[in-house]
C-alpha cells in the first residue's frame, strides 16, 4: 500500500466508526426515553395508590337543605318556605365527607350480615377500604319486605343521637334521608341516593328515615368489630360528643376571627 493510500484510508476508516456510534446513539435514545416514560407511569401509579381517594367536587355531592325542628311527616322533603340551601362545604365543616360512587356498573346482595369488603370488585371503592382501614361490611335494604317490623323500626332510626365511631353508608340502591345539626343546633337534611357513599363523624348528632319510596339498599361499613348502639340525645357528657364539640365547633371554627369581626363594626359603624 502507497503512502498515498494509507492516508486516504485512515480518514475513511474515522468516519465509518463515528457513523457506527451515531447509529448506536440513535439506538439507544428511544429506548432511554421509553424507559423514562415507564419509570414516570409507574411513580405516578405508585402515588395514585399512596395517595387518599379525594372526595368528590361540590357539583357532584348530594342536596341538603335546612329543614324545621318539627315535622308531620318524616318520610317528606320539609323543607322550608322558602328553601334554605347547604352547600358542601358547610358539610365539610362538621366533618362530613363524601364520595360519587358507581353503583350502576357492580351488583350486591338484598342482605349479607355480615358481608366481607375485600369482596369488592369496584376498584374505587376497595381503595376508599383500604385507605380508612375499613375491615368489616353488611349490606341490608330497608323495605316492608325485607326489613321485619319496617315501620317501627323507621321510626326508632329516626330518634336523634350519636355513636362512639365515624358512621359509613354507602348506598347502592334506593333513597333515604340523614338529618344532622349544625354549629346554629339547626337540622340540616342531606338527601342521599344511589351511588353516594358518605361518612359522619363520630359524636355529631343525627337520624336517618327512608323517604317517601320507602327502599334503601345499603352497604354498611365499619373499623373493626362493629358497635351500633345509638346513644339518644341529650348525651352531651358523652366522651364522643365531647370530642365532636371540640373538633368541630369550638369557639375558632364557630365564630369569625377577631380582624373580622372588628372589619364587620366598622363597616356598621
Amino acid at each position: 500500500m502507497s503512502e498515498k493510500e494509507a492516508v486516504t484510508e485512515e480518514p475513511t476508516t474515522k468516519k465509518m466508526k463515528l457513523n457506527e456510534n451515531e447509529a448506536e446513539s440513535k439506538e439507544t435514545e428511544p429506548k432511554e426515553a421509553a424507559s423514562k416514560e415507564e419509570t414516570a407511569k409507574t411513580e405516578a401509579k405508585d402515588k395514585e395508590t399512596s395517595e387518599p381517594t379525594p372526595e368528590s367536587p361540590d357539583s357532584e355531592w348530594p342536596e341538603a337543605w335546612i329543614m324545621p325542628n318539627d315535622v308531620e311527616d318524616q318520610k317528606a322533603l320539609n323543607k322550608l318556605e322558602p328553601n334554605e340551601p347547604i352547600a358542601p362545604g358547610a358539610l365539610r365543616k362538621l366533618g362530613i365527607a363524601y364520595w360519587k360512587m358507581d353503583a350502576e356498573s357492580f351488583t350486591y346482595p338484598v342482605k349479607s350480615v355480615p358481608w366481607d369488603p375485600s369482596d369488592a370488585v369496584d376498584p374505587k371503592l376497595s381503595k376508599i377500604r383500604d385507605d380508612r382501614g375499613y375491615s368489616y361490611a353488611d349490606i341490608i335494604t330497608v323495605h316492608p319486605d325485607h326489613l321485619p317490623g319496617y315501620a317501627e323500626k323507621v321510626k326508632s332510626f329516626f330518634e336523634e343521637h350519636i355513636h362512639d365511631a365515624e358512621e359509613i353508608r354507602y348506598i347502592v340502591g334506593g333513597s333515604g334521608f340523614f338529618d344532622v345539626r349544625d354549629t346554629e343546633d339547626r337540622w340540616i337534611r342531606v338527601h342521599v341516593k344511589k351511588g353516594d357513599l358518605m361518612t359522619l363523624p363520630e359524636g355529631i348528632y343525627h337520624r336517618f328515615t327512608t323517604d317517601e319510596a320507602d327502599m334503601i339498599h345499603a352497604m354498611r361499613l365499619f373499623v373493626g368489630q362493629p358497635v351500633w348502639t345509638p346513644f339518644n340525645r341529650p348525651c352531651d357528657d358523652h366522651v364522643s360528643r365531647k370530642h365532636f364539640v371540640e373538633k368541630y365547633m369550638s369557639s375558632s371554627e364557630a365564630t369569625p376571627p377577631a380582624e373580622e369581626k372588628k372589619e364587620e363594626e366598622t363597616k356598621t359603624e
